[in-house]
This record gives C-alpha cells, structure tokens and sequence, in this order.
C-alpha cells in the first residue's frame, strides 16, 4: 500500500502532529519537512518511554553518557553542551546527577588545571553498554520496516541534505 493509499485507523486517529494538520496542497517540502519530524519526534518519544521504563533513566542523560563513551578521556562541561546542543546548567544538572549515582565523574583538565573533565567511572561503562546494546535493538524494531537498501538510500539523501545545509551555513 502507498503512503498516499493510508487509511486511517483507531491508532492513527490518536497521532496528532503537525503533519496531519497540513492542507492537501501544501509544498512537498513542506510534507517532508514534518514527515521527517513527525517521525523523528515519534522514535524519540518511543525510546524516552523504553529507556524510562526499562532502565529509570532519561534521554539527555542517555545522551550525555553516549558522549562520554565516545571519548574515554572526557569532556569539558562546554563542550557536551555543545556536542548536546543544550545549555551549560542542564549539562551541570544531569552530570550532577549521574555524578550522585556513582556514574560519571569529575577530574581536573590535564591541559588546563582550571578546568574538569567529566569521564564515565566504570560502573558507568558497564551500565551504559548494557543500555546501549537495547537502545540499538529498539531503534532497530523501530525501523524495521525498511528494508536495508531503503535504509542506505535514505541516509544517502539524507547526508546530501545534511551537507547542502553544512554548505549554507559557510555561506
């Protein structure tokens, strides 16, 4: 069935998102603009809900340990705003959080003695591996609609647009 033959269902009625509030002759790219976020924003709620339910835990700070795993050596403060695309306090409050439950921790900057670091303790590595290898089969379940062609072609379009928009901004 296409995406156009979609007939709505008890479930579908409960979706309300920007997308199903569109006229009919709205732009393509408008329809894909919040295609793609109404996906987006669906996944993510889904993996809130799972990593809340499962493993009583947030997604920033999921996210935030997910940075840390990546860089075994840590991370200043600023620096997973950035990489978190949030503000410096939220940064403070869930590292400070995760610093109470024994997962992460501070240490002072080897280049720069007037600054920490946050790494993840090990326990933090072991509980963030256990969550990750879910994370990775839910995300999976979720997309497993699509075949893996469908999957390469889609992060092939969507790395072109990614890189159209890393170009814009240079402009």
């Amino acid at each position: 069935m296409k995406d156009d033959d979609h007939k709505p269902n008890d479930a579908d009625a409960q979706v309300l998102d920007l997308e199903s509030r569109l006229p009919q002759d709205a732009s393509q790219s408008i329809k894909l603009w919040l295609r793609m976020l109404s996906c987006t924003t669906r996944i993510e709620n889904e993996i809130r809900s799972r990593l809340r339910a499962r493993f009583d835990i947030t997604l920033p700070r999921f996210d935030l340990m997910a940075q840390l795993e990546r860089f075994p050596d840590g991370l200043r403060m600023g620096e997973l705003s950035k990489r978190m695309m949030v503000t410096g306090g939220n940064v403070t409050g869930i590292t400070d959080q995760l610093e109470q439950e024994k997962l992460v921790m501070r240490v002072l900057d080897p280049k720069d003695r007037r600054a920490y670091s946050v790494k993840l303790t090990g326990a933090g590595r072991r509980v963030f591996a256990e969550m990750a290898a879910e994370h990775e089969a839910w995300i999976s379940e979720l997309l497993g609609e699509l075949s893996s062609d469908e999957k390469a072609q889609l992060i092939a379009l969507l790395s072109r647009l990614k890189n159209h928009l890393n170009d814009t901004d240079e402009k």
